[in-house]
């Protein structure tokens, strides 16, 4: 089917109670596993595409356009979003490219210019009809603000979205991004003030970090859109990783299809942890 609108999967999670898977894609075979597993566990599921991964491949269109031709050859409902965008020339190739959202992130920015930059991009995005995620202070593993023992005012939450308009936001609640191990400890009670002080759906970036237990308290405290990138990748990788000790293979497809397949199967298993935890 089309590419289905980020809105509509939040906003029907946000009104049953539950959360929404968000994966990263890297290349073509990462974005074969996100719409194979969305179609296996018959959910929703947000494909995103970071700006280092467009960096990595030289432009956002070749990934997006591909993401769109899986989802309309599937009967899975796929989003897709633009994740941590700091260059406003991306978020606005992005919105040209029919993107569902766009994660418009000015955190490194002085918290005046990151508001202001933010309230910008926005409302254009809006203009659109784009949906659009951003962030104050940045999550830990990125070496800014938001480093390890580091939480987002509840308070302060509040004021930035209420100066941007934004229609999510991401939080530092104890995760970091690109953990190898799923040791990460959240900060529960601070999930619950955050959603009670926010009037926009709670993102969780650093997820990978995160135990299955643990996520579904994390959902049942109040986060919604669950972010995963490096735990999948370690899924891919660790296939491809076996098969590469045999000094005979050459032929890439017999090492990136077991990946591809082992990304799938933790796709659909983690689409449907993340969707079936009511809060």
């Amino acid at each position: 089917m089309p590419l289905v609108p980020t809105r509509d999967i939040v906003e029907r999670a946000v009104a049953a109670g539950h959360g929404v898977p968000a994966f990263n894609v890297v290349q073509l075979e990462s974005a074969e596993a996100i719409v194979a597993g969305a179609e296996d566990a018959g959910l929703p599921i947000v494909a995103q595409i970071s700006e280092n991964c467009a960096k990595y491949h030289g432009s956002l269109a070749p990934l997006a356009a591909a993401v769109r031709v899986l989802a309309e050859s599937s009967e899975a409902s796929i989003a897709l979003h633009l994740d941590h965008a700091e260059n406003p020339a991306l978020v606005r190739e992005a919105l040209g490219l029919g993107f569902g959202s766009v994660m418009v992130d000015a955190s490194r920015l002085p918290d005046d210019e990151n508001r202001a930059l933010t309230a910008q991009l926005a409302s254009e995005a809006h203009a659109h009809g784009v949906y659009v995620e951003a962030e104050l202070g940045e999550v830990g593993g990125k070496d800014g603000a938001h480093a390890p023992g580091v939480r987002t005012d509840p308070g302060e939450a509040a004021r930035f979205v209420a100066d941007t308009g934004v229609d999510a936001l991401a939080v530092a609640v104890g995760s970091s991004h690109a953990m190898t191990s799923r040791t990460a400890k959240l900060d529960l009670d601070l999930i619950a003030r955050l959603r009670g002080a926010v009037r926009v759906p709670l993102v969780l970036h650093g997820s990978s970090g995160v135990g299955d237990d643990h996520l579904r308290e994390a959902i049942a405290a109040g986060m919604v859109k669950i972010n995963v990138s490096t735990h999948l990748n370690k899924a891919f990788t660790a296939p491809v990783r076996e098969a590469l000790n045999d000094p005979k293979l050459v032929d890439p497809r017999k090492y990136l299809g077991p990946g591809r397949e082992a990304m799938r199967v933790e796709i659909a298993r983690l689409a449907t942890l993340i969707t079936n935890v009511n809060r």
